[in-house]
């Protein structure tokens, strides 16, 4: 059997709060197998947001172990983690995070070009004709509507074809029309790379979608 493409191993967080210490997440165990994908739900606070931002190195564990794909994130320096992001994870977050001076063919060929895609840009053009936007390609975020910038930012995190797809809460700022239709690009889409998904809802329809369900109560798997 392949190594999983996540392990966690007493995973905690602890964050310094205005009333000191506060601990997001408690002893948090579990492995994602390569092409699973897993649904992390559970109540406001239960540190769902907090878990993906660790298992995507955007934040560091402070206790515990994190690996992704053989690599141990807890051990890596901010730049190892981005490279590390930059190379193996697309992330689609609740907002869009766009750059709002580059147009949506910008804003998705940028990252490739950066990590040196010499194709980027025929890339960037290709996934956003994917997701419904062939014709929108030279619009700048402000001229888009909110369910087309979440088109152009899983466009972006889909382009590069990466191993893993981590999205936080992604119709959370969509009405259920567009929020609908982003799950169903965002499922197509790691159909179609075999990504690894690990996608946190608070919709237990969207969570049913996934292979796996885990729910979080108080920084803990129950």
């Amino acid at each position: 059997m392949s190594d999983p493409i996540f392990s966690l191993k007493d995973a905690a967080l602890r964050l310094n709060g205005n009333a000191g210490p506060v601990d997001i997440l408690q002893g948090i165990t579990f492995d994602v197998t390569e092409g699973e994908s897993v649904g992390l739900i559970g109540p406001s606070g239960s540190g769902k947001s907090s878990l993906l931002m660790v298992m995507g190195g955007l934040e560091q564990a402070t206790g515990g172990t994190v690996s992704a794909m053989g690599h141990d994130l807890t051990a890596m320096n901010e730049d190892a983690l981005a490279r590390f992001r930059r190379d193996r994870m697309g992330i689609v977050f609740q907002s869009f995070h766009l750059i709002p001076t580059m147009t949506a063919l910008e804003n998705v060929a940028t990252p490739m070009e950066l990590a040196g895609h010499t194709d980027a840009f025929d890339r960037a053009a290709d996934a956003l004709r994917t997701v419904g936007l062939g014709q929108r390609t030279d619009h700048y975020p402000a001229q888009l509507s909110g369910g087309e910038q979440q088109r152009v930012a899983l466009a972006r995190a889909t382009a590069p074809r990466p191993a893993i797809l981590l999205a936080d809460e992604p119709t959370g700022n969509l009405d259920t029309v567009n929020g609908d239709a982003i799950m169903d690009l965002l499922f197509d889409l790691r159909d179609k790379h075999g990504s690894t998904l690990v996608l946190v809802t608070h919709s237990d329809a969207l969570a049913q979608r996934c292979d796996r369900i885990i729910t979080l109560r108080d920084g803990r798997i129950v």
